[in-house]
């Protein structure tokens, strides 16, 4: 059996134009790697930056224009670099099984980018992530503790920095 070494990287934002910056990195790492097939879980508390980062992060990667919140939609689709690109938002879901109803199945292919927070609600029903950031509040800031779980998702960790 074959054994996935997980890289972390904890890295501490004390300001929103610093969670931009470790945004930025992030998406010129994606970019380098092919931004297709990667599937990035994110966790942490009510306001702890969530979607902050993923507005930041889709800004990075060139989307053109406001991101929106996906709290209500559970979903936002973009376009990036010819690439269909997800922002799930699963904090209002009652049940992993409405995403069913969905197709979620559909969204997560070698064609896709997906940004997925509150994961835990889509339990059973989601592939397993690349990456999985835990977001934290901290007496002036917020953490980051960045996982590559897979070996796309490892590299990335590997070669991020702020």
């Amino acid at each position: 059996m074959t054994q996935v070494k997980l890289d972390r990287k904890v890295i501490q934002c004390d300001t929103e134009q610093e969670t931009d910056t470790l945004a930025k990195n992030f998406a010129e790492q994606l970019l380098k790697q092919n931004l297709g097939g990667t599937l990035i879980f994110l966790k942490g508390d009510l306001g702890a930056g969530k979607t902050t980062f993923s507005r930041g992060l889709l800004l990075a990667l060139g989307h053109k224009g406001s991101v929106k919140s996906p709290t209500y939609a559970l979903v936002e689709p973009y376009k990036i670099r010819d690439i269909d690109v997800f922002h799930f938002d699963l904090y209002r879901l009652a049940d992993p099984e409405e995403l069913e109803f969905m197709g979620i199945r559909d969204y997560f292919n070698e064609n896709t980018f997906c940004l997925v927070e509150w994961p835990d609600k889509g339990y059973g029903l989601l592939p397993p992530a690349d990456i999985e950031i835990l977001l934290a509040y901290t007496d002036v800031g917020r953490q980051f503790d960045i996982v590559g779980k897979s070996d796309k998702g490892i590299q990335l960790v590997e070669q991020l920095h702020i």
